[in-house]
């Protein structure tokens, strides 16, 4: 920013600075002026699918003006994930030291009767897990509760033994470190040897690609310097409503960009809560990978709302404006971050092929994208319904944090 736009940036804060210097646009909407339409039944609601022909249409400036919210929606297996569970107090009180549900392991040290109960923790060798757990929960499965406790003056029970349905947990809450990734990697394989990963199985010589992304729906590529989403954002998370607690573990929207703004490397990311009982195992569903293990997938959309003409241009990427890097697994990822190979875009990879040196290879499409348009047209109607409106970041996410 130059001086005077500082000052004015700073000073006027509903002003935005036009790419042309001389310019200045008045932001045309608010979040209250929003809500108000919503409460009117009157808002104009489109997904970000919709929001491209829209455009091609009518055009930026005129779609800027009637369009009020635009949705977006992602489902993919999202490790950084788990929920905090209260199990009620016991006659005589207990202090769990440990705990196991359905015999998954819970962390304890919360407190007496809390836990937290990863997505990714294992029982035993069995191909199950914290995120199954989490799924049985939602989807109305009675769990088995078994706690342990050294025993204090306090806290004389020492050990508790129960079957419980969701219900019955006097708090349950879905807490997220680190969800819906900005960018992520494409993997490929180009040892001689099959592997295993989080990405799927990878098969040898580069005969197949796996990726995991939503594109254009992608709800943090639709607003790729987070002019919207912070904390406190309302959202849609895994079938019900939750928040935007900060940014993400691993957060780090890196400069590198493209020519519309998209990072076309891994960068930001979100934390993210709600109340576990208002959610749905149509949206929260365990998953294992062979050679990772459990993991939880998880359904995530996030209204961006169409505050002016810049954050218009934001959310009209298309899957051909998203470049994702290609990163060699069998080699490169288990040394570091991994060496990126080849650049594809969202576009090639939802044909179900990509080009690398001139070789085609089939590419899987890890996340759900039947599942994202699902997540982006419930959230569009819920807003239409009037049952959900749009919220206030009380503080953006950070928009430049490390390098590319």
């Amino acid at each position: 920013m130059m001086p005077w736009e500082s000052y004015t940036h700073n000073c006027f804060p509903n002003v935005l600075i036009n790419k042309n210097i001389e310019e200045i646009q008045y932001m045309a909407k608010t979040y209250e002026e929003i809500n108000e339409k919503i409460k009117k039944g009157k808002a104009v609601v489109c997904t970000a699918e919709e929001i491209l022909s829209i455009v091609k249409g009518k055009g930026a400036k005129a779609a800027a003006r009637q369009v009020d919210i635009v949705t977006t929606g992602t489902f993919g297996a999202m490790c950084s994930s788990g929920a905090f569970l209260n199990f009620g107090q016991t006659k005589p009180k207990i202090r769990a030291t440990e705990m196991w549900i359905n015999g998954v392991e819970a962390y304890c040290g919360v407190a007496a009767v809390d836990c937290y109960i990863g997505a990714t923790k294992q029982r035993g060798t069995d191909r199950y897990g914290g995120g199954h757990v989490i799924q049985d929960l939602v989807a109305g499965n009675r769990v088995h509760v078994r706690a342990r406790s050294n025993g204090t003056d306090s806290y004389p029970c020492k050990e508790i033994e129960k079957d419980m349905s969701l219900g019955e947990f006097p708090d349950a809450f879905l807490f997220c470190p680190r969800n819906g990734y900005q960018n992520y990697n494409c993997a490929v394989n180009r040892s001689s040897r099959k592997i295993r990963t989080y990405m799927g199985v990878l098969q040898p010589h580069m005969k197949n690609a796996a990726y995991s992304g939503a594109g254009e729906l992608s709800p943090l590529m639709n607003d790729p310097y987070f002019e919207t989403i912070g904390v406190g954002t309302r959202i849609f998370l895994g079938g019900g409503i939750g928040y935007v607690t900060g940014p993400g573990t691993q957060h780090n929207p890196a400069p590198k960009r493209n020519k519309k703004g998209v990072p076309v490397r891994p960068a930001g990311t979100v934390a993210v809560t709600g109340d576990l009982k208002s959610m749905s195992s149509d949206f929260l569903k365990g998953a294992f990978f062979t050679g990772y293990g459990p993991t939880l997938r998880v359904g995530l959309g996030i209204p961006i709302p169409i505050l002016n003409e810049q954050v218009l241009e934001y959310v009209c990427i298309s899957n051909e404006d998203i470049v994702i890097p290609v990163v060699d697994y069998g080699f490169d990822y288990p040394n570091a971050n991994g060496n990126v190979v080849a650049e594809v875009t969202a576009a090639d990879i939802q044909r179900g092929t990509i080009s690398i040196d001139g070789k085609e290879l089939p590419c899987a499409q890890l996340s759900d994208l039947r599942k994202a348009r699902q997540i982006a047209d419930t959230l569009k109607t819920w807003i239409l319904q009037k049952q959900f409106y749009i919220s206030r970041p009380s503080e953006l996410l950070p928009a430049n944090r490390g390098a590319a």
